[in-house]
């Protein structure tokens, strides 16, 4: 059996059909949060149906259609990724994921499945990573996001469960397009750093339901932080309060709707107490009624301080964006 290091004490290694105790066990502790999104977690309800999710995968692992890995936290099972679909003719394959509260904050979701990609594209030669996602499930389609993907579309009323018909949306990356070996370090600090960036942007976004809160974007700063727009001829720089509140305006005012910003690519420099961050961003959503794609890249520094990494400034420029006719 294989283990690898997520770094942060936490370790990647297969999940097994032996392991069903352990395994109903943290499914029980995840149910209300894994439950809405992953079908099989509402059937593996006892030591039976939690073997046999197990002995499914097991059985595609054997036959190399799928696979599915566990991820223990200190010495316990928090969470999962796997391979729901692996179709080496076709180079396609799926991947998804699941996690328990106790995990929560930490990337490791995010760092296995870059470990599981690395490896479909390196060890395999697969073309094309895909994620599907229940149109509302907004923590799996930000682990997307994180992961460089692309949002390919939606396939409307795709599924059913429990008598409700969902929209699914489709992301995914090309072999291409992800990064070589080594690029993306697995450290506790970049992992802290990972987290502060997908706080940051995903405070922005107010897609379905989902309200949202710029207000966590002075738990990421220090207090003396600066954000500066360089988009214009002079760049235009703001203190905290300044930046928040007339976004917090436009995203709660109905001018910005269905609105979010992920991070395609990083680069991440860590030098001891101090580290720097270039990214490169998309966005979409509707401005007063009308759809609107853009990009864009971001440089943003951060600190060490008594109470952990923050962020110090950031700084961004936009390409200009394309608005549907």
């Amino acid at each position: 059996m294989f283990t690898l290091s997520l770094g942060d004490h936490a370790q990647l290694r297969p999940l097994e059909p032996w392991q069903a105790p352990e395994f109903l066990a943290h499914i029980d502790r995840a149910r209300a949060s894994v439950d809405p999104w992953i079908p099989w977690a509402t059937f593996s309800t006892d030591l039976d149906s939690a073997t046999a999710t197990l002995r499914r995968y097991a059985d595609r692992l054997a036959t190399d259609t799928g696979g599915i890995y566990g991820i223990w936290l200190d010495g316990t099972l928090v969470g999962g990724v796997m391979f729901t679909r692996f179709d080496s003719a076709s180079g396609v394959c799926e991947i998804g994921c699941w996690l328990e509260s106790a995990g929560e904050g930490r990337g490791l979701v995010t760092r296995a499945c870059r470990l599981l990609i690395g490896w479909a594209f390196q060890e395999r030669g697969m073309s094309r990573v895909e994620w599907w996602a229940a149109a509302g499930n907004t923590r799996s389609i930000d682990v997307a996001r994180r992961l460089g993907m692309t949002r390919d579309g939606v396939l409307r009323q795709h599924s059913s469960y429990r008598g409700v018909r969902r929209d699914i949306e489709v992301w995914s990356v090309l072999s291409a397009e992800w990064p070589p070996p080594g690029e993306v370090p697995v450290s506790g600090v970049q992992a802290e750093l990972d987290r502060l960036m997908a706080v940051f942007v995903g405070a922005f976004t107010n897609t379905g339901d989902r309200r949202p809160d710029l207000g966590v974007i002075r738990d990421v700063f220090i207090p003396q932080g600066r954000i500066i727009a360089n988009v214009g001829d002079e760049p235009v720089i703001y203190d905290l309060d300044a930046f928040i509140e007339p976004r917090q305006k436009m995203l709660t005012d109905g001018t910005l709707t269905e609105f979010s910003e992920w991070e395609v690519t990083e680069r991440t420099e860590i030098f001891g107490s101090i580290a720097h961050r270039f990214s490169a961003y998309r966005k979409s959503g509707f401005h007063k009624g009308r759809w609107f794609e853009g990009s864009g890249h971001k440089t943003t520094q951060f600190v060490r301080t008594p109470s952990g990494w923050k962020m110090s400034s950031l700084a961004w420029d936009d390409a200009p964006s394309t608005v549907a006719e």
